[in-house]
């Protein structure tokens, strides 16, 4: 949840003709991944049913770092502030990773 604030700021940043694109894919995979993580831990009857929400967070979590990239590679946001955001959501993907191969109960 720390991450949502910093990412949502950075769309801000972003230009008027990407509010509906690119900055509205970047909010909403940020989104995402909490939520996911939420709802599979409501509806763990099943290690199985909880590892899709799982593998489903970490498929926004990959979202939202190509979104920040091409955020960079368009040269909307500066390097250090998108690289910082995308070091912490890899670490994010990893723990997500880790959880899905431990979500066998």
């Amino acid at each position: 949840m720390k991450l949502l604030r910093p990412v949502h700021r950075l769309a801000l940043k972003l230009p008027d003709y990407e509010k509906f694109d690119l900055a509205s894919q970047l909010r909403r995979a940020s989104k995402s991944i909490p939520a996911n993580v939420a709802e599979g831990y409501g509806k763990r009857r099943s290690s199985k049913q909880f590892r899709a929400y799982l593998e489903n967070a970490l498929g926004s979590t990959d979202e939202v770092i190509i979104h920040l990239e091409i955020a960079l590679v368009l040269e909307y946001v500066i390097q250090e502030e998108s690289q910082e955001l995308i070091a912490q959501y890899r670490v994010v993907g990893k723990m997500l990773s880790r959880l899905i191969e431990k979500s066998h109960w």
